[in-house]
């Protein structure tokens, strides 16, 4: 979960995003799968074998303190494993090692899978409508922006069109989280039309949560407990929070990186799309629930609802081209790779980290949790890459070679220019002070060897990649396998789907960084200057025997000194505020209230530098003292314009 705070803020993987292979450097060839496409055999011996010359050495390597595992194929749990420690001790003596049958790890934006096979139950059984306004089922208004209904297809697909919420996403409070309350205190804008942008939302599926809970009369915490966790054959895993005392003494510690101190039980906001805790063991029942094998007390779903659950859930009616690419079904990701059909879900919160993966097809899964965020910034998603990845590379290569390119070059050649831009994700702020944030982590999109885009960086990585284009709109990674979809009018490049729930949207020209960044950076260097030379300038007047400057024009002088002021203590507090909160930390809503009273003193001060500028030129008081206000005037105007754009002095200060 806490990757939705730094999603928005650098775009990272996080709470759910599927988990494809980090892009090769431009000119690095893409690692080979196995030799010749020959799969060694997935038994027990050599799966064990592979995990354990893997995991052990990455932990010590990226700083982790502990990782769970589970394997399950043909009907049956291949092997669940633990490394590391659950609890490190202190200095080494009484530390713990994780035992992947006893210790709980949290499972963050895996839970969403939960949560969306108790709507399938509820479908199943005819109590909920997948294509129905969603709204005919909630007891408060849902946020909206657009004429067409939300439904529980578009939450359970990301297409709900809502913004992101930061605030309340994980605290280490004690109490009982009231769903209800969370979800209608400042819930997010609807920011576009439902069905037609994939923007991975934990509010849409907290409402999907709730929704189950609305329809059986029995808080979702209990009826996922009765009608799915227990159901499956899983007694140690909970979404209650804390946790029942029987689980409490076996939760594993998390932690930021192996040698720091344990941190405290995390509460996560909203329970359905992230709180619930599971041992490696229960997670290997709810795969082999989720592949239709006999399993606990009973199955999940029947055949025909497990396969509508794990079929592409929306189609081009809504999301035009951006279909051609991978698309969410009603809860899974489609992590396709080497030919065969992978579905599944990462989820992340602020200490532990865990991907599972089902190949439906192939009667298999794997899952992988760590309780460590790592001594580097991806090193728990690289890691996580790796298993996943070198699972399906091992024991499911590629069983033909990739498609060859469809498309004539002319055409190809016109798509790649409309596509050239700038991008951010569509899992953004739009309404409040936090849109500033979508100044980093954008996509920088160019034409290369004629008819390829170069992406900087590559989709779901932090280095550049090349694709070229497969079908219409379709374009694959240049020595790898992701896959990207365009939608696109005459003119422009609209939406890429990267991505299941995700996409980039391109960046309006007022708003790009190239534009952005330079007038807020000039502006606040001139302001600075001018603050340094208010006591230079006194200090020259004295030592000079100076008479103190005139009288004339001194109201909007003093005025014009109060915007400068107000705009540099202003900017400062944007800074803390938003570092503070993409921490995690809350930001009281005084504090941000008496930010933007600082920015807007700074931008109604335009009015008195323009005073004082006239005044100036009026008076004939010389050049250097003309261009000094000119300057003055354009820096308090366009650090007003920075506060106007990204929404600084937005009324909604609801994060």
């Amino acid at each position: 979960m806490v990757a939705t705070a730094v999603v928005i803020a650098v775009s990272t993987a996080g709470c759910g995003a599927g988990q494809s292979a980090p892009a090769p450097p431009v000119d690095a060839p893409a690692a080979p799968a196995a030799a010749n496409g020959a799969a060694s055999a997935l038994t027990d011996a050599d799966v064990n074998a592979w995990l354990d010359g893997l995991l052990p050495a990455a932990l010590d390597r990226t700083g982790i303190a502990g990782a769970t595992a589970a394997v399950v194929h043909n009907g049956r749990i291949v092997t669940t494993r633990g490394y590391g420690h659950a609890d490190t001790g202190d200095g080494g003596v009484g530390a713990v090692p994780v035992d992947p049958d006893r210790h709980l790890f949290r499972m963050g934006s895996v839970s969403k899978l939960v949560t969306a096979t108790a709507v399938l139950q509820l479908v199943q059984s005819g109590k909920l409508d997948l294509d129905a306004d969603v709204q005919t089922y909630l007891d408060f208004r849902l946020p909206r922006g657009f004429e067409r209904a939300v439904t529980l297809r578009h939450l359970l697909t990301h297409t709900a069109g809502f913004e992101e919420r930061v605030a309340g996403l994980i605290g280490t409070g004690g109490g009982t989280v009231n769903l209800r309350r969370a979800l209608v205190t400042d819930p997010p804008e609807q920011i576009y039309e439902p069905g037609t942008v994939p923007a991975y939302s934990n509010y849409g599926n907290a409402v999907a949560g709730y929704v189950v809970e609305r329809v059986t009369g029995t808080r979702f915490e209990e009826y996922v407990q009765r009608n799915i966790l227990d159901r499956a054959g899983m007694p140690s895993s909970s979404f209650e929070q804390p946790l029942p005392t029987p689980l409490r003494e076996r939760m594993s510690k998390g932690y930021d990186t192996s040698g720091a101190p344990a941190a405290p039980f995390e509460i996560i906001g909203t329970p359905p799309p992230g709180a619930l805790s599971a041992p490696a063991t229960d997670m290997a029942r709810f795969m082999l629930a989720q592949l239709g094998e006999p399993v606990g007390f009973g199955a999940l779903l029947d055949p025909p609802t497990r396969e509508l659950m794990q079929r592409p859930a929306l189609d081009a009616t809504s999301l035009g081209t951006l279909a051609d690419g991978p698309r969410m079904t009603l809860g899974f990701f489609d992590e396709s790779r080497n030919g065969h059909r992978i579905l599944g879900h990462g989820g992340d919160t602020a200490y532990f980290h865990t991907h599972l993966q089902i190949y439906p097809d192939d009667r298999t899964g794997i899952f992988l949790s760590l309780n460590s965020n790592g001594s580097g910034a991806l090193a728990s998603h690289e890691l996580r890459e790796s298993v996943v990845n070198g699972f399906a590379d091992r024991y499911f290569p590629a069983r033909d070679g990739q498609p060859t390119a469809g498309v004539d070059p002319a055409t190809t050649a016109e798509h790649a220019a409309l596509a050239a831009g700038t991008y951010e994700s569509s899992r953004a702020i739009r309404s409040n002070f936090l849109t500033a944030i979508g100044l980093v982590g954008r996509t920088t999109v160019s034409v290369t060897d004629g008819d390829r885009l170069l992406f900087e960086p590559g989709p779901l990585s932090d280095s550049p990649a090349r694709y070229e284009e497969v079908a219409p709109w379709v374009w694959r990674e240049v020595g790898g396998q992701r896959t990207i979809a365009m939608r696109a009018t005459d003119d422009r490049v609209e939406a890429i789907g990267f991505d299941s729930a995700f996409a980039l949207l391109p960046v309006e020209p007022a708003r790009a960084s190239t534009v952005a960044v330079p007038v807020l950076a000039v502006s606040t260097v001139v302001l600075l200057l001018t603050v340094l030379s208010w006591p230079v300038g006194a200090l020259v007047r004295r030592r000079l025997g100076r008479a103190p400057r005139e009288r004339a024009g001194r109201t909007a002088r003093i005025l014009s000194r109060v915007a400068v002021a107000g705009t540099i203590l202003a900017l400062a507090g944007w800074v803390l505020a938003i570092s503070s909160i993409m921490s995690l930390r809350e930001i009281p809503g005084g504090v941000l209230r008496a930010v933007q009273v600082l920015q807007l003193v700074g931008l109604l001060g335009v009015l008195p530098a323009a005073v004082r500028l006239a005044d100036d030129v009026r008076r004939h008081l010389g050049w250097r003292r003309i261009a000094g206000s000119a300057l003055l005037l354009l820096a308090l105007a366009g650090a007003g314009w920075f506060a106007v754009e990204f929404r600084l002095l937005a009324p909604s200060i609801s994060y």
